[in-house]
């Protein structure tokens, strides 16, 4: 915990809305999250949880209130805060039209990745798809798609990672891949990931959000939650609708 109190936060979050013309998607959200930490954020379709993201991931820029990600504001400092982030969403981001091994050769380059063949190599194995990296991946399953799209996202080896739903679409073998590459990775990096999971999403956390409305309804860490309240606060603010 002393780490946390003296170290800058990896997300700074202050007074953030976001509207869709008279709607707010988010309202006035505030918050702070330690660098290393493990932030899952939960709520119904139509919390502003995906919307969240979006804007800590340069994809849409606040209405009004400040973000930052690792010190650098998501509007000013777009392009060098898109070096240093990752994001797996329900977009795998690839061509249907490349093999595996082209798409993440694509990124790599992007990024300026030194010795990318090697890198590629690494993930396409770490995902276990390196028996189809001459493969289109047009191709692929869904969840083939999901695994190629967390090799993208974890490329240039980034220090903050998002994950919108990560385990939809991927199947049990494919979800335990997934397990084993955020616990890899994880003493290094800070994560955010939206779930509808209560169980995985609690499992997985250092600190826990929960959204409604565009509202912020609760953020604890982990150790100060009590499942059973935890729970009962879900249902009672988010299940039963009342914000």
């Amino acid at each position: 915990m002393a780490d946390e109190q003296h170290s800058a936060p990896a997300l700074e979050v202050r007074d953030l809305t976001r509207a869709f013309g008279v709607r707010k998607a988010l309202d006035g959200v505030s918050f702070d999250v330690p660098e290393r930490a493990f932030l899952s954020i939960f709520g119904p379709n139509g919390a502003g949880k995906t919307t969240l993201v979006k804007v800590l991931t340069t994809l849409l820029n606040p209405t009004s209130g400040t973000a930052k990600v690792l010190g650098l504001d998501v509007v000013d400092d777009a392009v060098e805060m898109r070096k240093r982030i990752g994001l797996i969403s329900h977009n795998p981001l690839l061509y249907p039209d490349l093999t595996a091994e082209e798409n993440l050769l694509f990124f790599a380059e992007m990024y300026g990745i030194e010795m990318p063949e090697a890198r590629v190599a690494e993930l396409l194995e770490a995902v276990e798809l390196d028996h189809r990296r001459l493969d289109l991946t047009r191709t692929f399953s869904r969840g083939m798609l999901q695994r190629l799209s967390i090799a993208r996202a974890l490329l240039h080896r980034p220090e903050v990672i998002f994950l919108d739903e990560p385990y939809s679409g991927l199947d049990p073998h494919a979800m335990d891949i997934l397990d084993g590459l955020i616990a890899a990775v994880r003493a290094d990096h800070t994560f955010v990931m939206i779930s509808h999971d209560l169980d995985k999403g609690l499992e997985l956390c250092s600190h826990a959000l929960i959204l409604a409305r565009g509202r912020l309804v609760l953020f604890e860490p982990r150790e100060a939650i009590d499942d059973s309240a935890f729970r009962r606060t879900y249902r009672e603010t988010v299940g039963m609708g009342v914000a």
